[in-house]
């Protein structure tokens, strides 16, 4: 093996490894690169007979600690002979002595993956083959040789085998640099690994409190061009137990996804997916500007078109069903960006083919997410995800006049997507479809007036939704002004006597749900 290169920061040589892994890919090819580089390598027992097969030089754990493995294979390297040796300082004169009075060896490399726990979780393996690949050696490895990086090079991933070659060719040994970049994997790695199978037995004991502590994993499935604006780095990531992004999407046509895309088609997506007739959802900015049911996928995209045009070029649109050739030519003159739906007929396919800039993302309709996180300076806000789980039979009719059947179809629609517009939100419908919407203004009475302008003549007969109640009756007496004849909302305002009043007053009906769905 070659002497350390002069000048290279921290270098150390790699005379000791112990590999014990999982996952095999490339285990052969780097185990023989270590051999030709004189490493002598230590193994436990899959591992040691893989590389034995191979003609390698290896010497089982169990021959370095003096005790077979125990257990079924739960105590491999649990014992101060690997530890010790992995642990001690290198620069640490009392450890080196230590290490020479006990007769144990140190080790400059550790190379460990781990249990497929999450891969066993997601086959549907019952809870004793769960938890019997929960690793409890390959964990406690990574953690000693990532605290004593000074000493120690740790790799926790295939991938990184190259670069460790590569250091090893070129300067004899491993960097500081080097060491301290493998540690933070090697930690990150171990704390994602401990936060899926938290997860997994929070969903197992299924807590009714939020829990005292929270443990989030995410593996980067992706870097991507830029975030929100060009000069944000972002990527794309996957939490632990699930299958991906948007359920496991994929992305079947088109160029890469940005950032925008992916946060737009999660919102058109959730609108799609709470509406159970053939629907169709545009969305810009997070925020829908369209959405309608009909009878057929075509007619429902042509409705929901019809809400708002304009906003609609460039946006992202849902489906809650596959997509087939009559609503694929439906969508011909309208430059869109994303389509994500439950899949895609080959007529479909064939019909966006010719759309190089149009990207196809096929995802599984939505899952209830138990809990939303969002960052803050310093922390998170927890909460439970919100949906709409109120139906007719709970709502209140607070106004003399009662819906008819078709108003009620209109509320009932027009407070689904309300419930997805960033507040404060109004939405007007009329036949299954949106007319007008109104999102993210700080003022309601601005949000009906927007709403309405948007909507025009269409606003005659509609229905309204406001996502929170009425702090005053001016929203519905503008309301009323622009056409709408029936009412949804939460009630709940000291004033809401006077949204009532104001209702009676002009022929409307009102509806209190007694549930309110800001979002902000």
């Amino acid at each position: 093996m070659s002497e350390p290169r002069r000048g290279a920061t921290g270098t150390r040589p790699v005379r000791r490894a112990l590999l014990s892994v999982w996952d095999k890919e490339g285990l052969v090819e780097l185990a023989r690169q270590l051999d030709e580089f004189g490493v002598r390598l230590v193994s436990t027992g899959s591992t040691a007979h893989v590389l034995r097969d191979a003609g390698l030089p290896v010497t089982e754990v169990a021959a370095v600690t003096g005790s077979p493995e125990m257990l079924d294979g739960r105590v491999k390297t649990l014992h101060p002979a690997i530890h010790a040796g992995i642990l001690a300082d290198a620069t640490n004169p009392t450890h080196v002595r230590e290490l020479e009075k006990q007769g144990i060896e140190p080790f400059e490399l550790v190379v460990v993956n781990l249990y497929p726990f999450e891969d066993t979780v997601a086959s549907g393996a019952g809870r004793d083959d769960a938890v019997e690949q929960i690793d409890i050696g390959g964990p406690t490895l990574l953690r000693a040789a990532a605290k004593n990086f000074r000493s120690v090079a740790v790799v926790a991933r295939p991938h990184r085998y190259a670069d460790l070659v590569a250091a090893l060719r070129e300067t004899g040994g491993t960097s500081l640099e080097l060491r301290a970049t493998l540690a933070e994997e090697a930690f990150a790695h171990v704390a994602a690994y401990d936060a899926a199978i938290a997860g997994w037995f929070a969903e197992w004991a299924g807590p009714e409190e939020l829990p005292p502590s929270l443990s989030l994993g995410f593996a980067r499935v992706r870097e991507l061009r830029y975030g929100e604006n060009p000069h944000q780095r972002a990527g794309l990531y996957r939490a632990v137990l699930s299958p991906g992004p948007l359920g496991g999407a994929r992305v079947v046509q088109g160029k890469e996804m940005s950032f925008n895309n992916w946060l737009d088609a999660e919102a058109a997506r959730t609108v799609a997916g709470s509406l159970e007739a053939p629907a169709a959802v545009i969305v810009k900015h997070h925020n829908p500007c369209g959405a309608a049911v009909a009878g057929s996928l075509a007619e429902a995209y042509r409705a929901a078109l019809a809400s708002d045009p304009v906003s609609a070029f460039g946006g992202v649109v849902a489906f809650n069903g596959e997509v087939d050739g009559a609503a694929a030519r439906a969508m011909a003159e309208v430059f869109t960006e994303v389509v994500v739906a439950p899949g895609f007929s080959e007529e479909a396919l064939a019909a966006f083919a010719s759309r190089k800039n149009l990207r196809l993302v096929e995802a599984p309709a939505p899952a209830k997410a138990p809990l939303e996180v969002r960052p803050i300076d310093g922390g998170a806000l927890v909460q439970e995800a919100d949906a709409v789980t109120e139906d007719r039979g709970e709502m209140k009719v607070a106004s003399r006049r009662e819906p008819d059947p078709g108003e009620w179809e209109d509320l009932l629609f027009a407070w689904r997507v309300a419930a997805r517009v960033k507040s404060n939100a109004i939405v007007l419908a009329a036949g299954g479809a949106t007319v007008g919407v109104g999102a993210g203004q700080m003022s309601r009475v601005d949000a009906v007036d927007i709403a309405s302008r948007k909507a025009g003549e269409r606003a005659q007969g509609s229905a309204m939704a406001s996502d929170a109640f009425f702090p005053f009756r001016d929203a519905v007496d503008l309301a009323a002004r622009a056409g709408v004849r029936s009412v949804i909302q939460p009630g709940g305002s000291m004033r809401d006597d006077e949204a009532v009043a104001s209702a009676d007053e002009h022929g409307m009906a009102m509806v209190l749900t007694g549930r309110r769905h800001f979002r902000h």
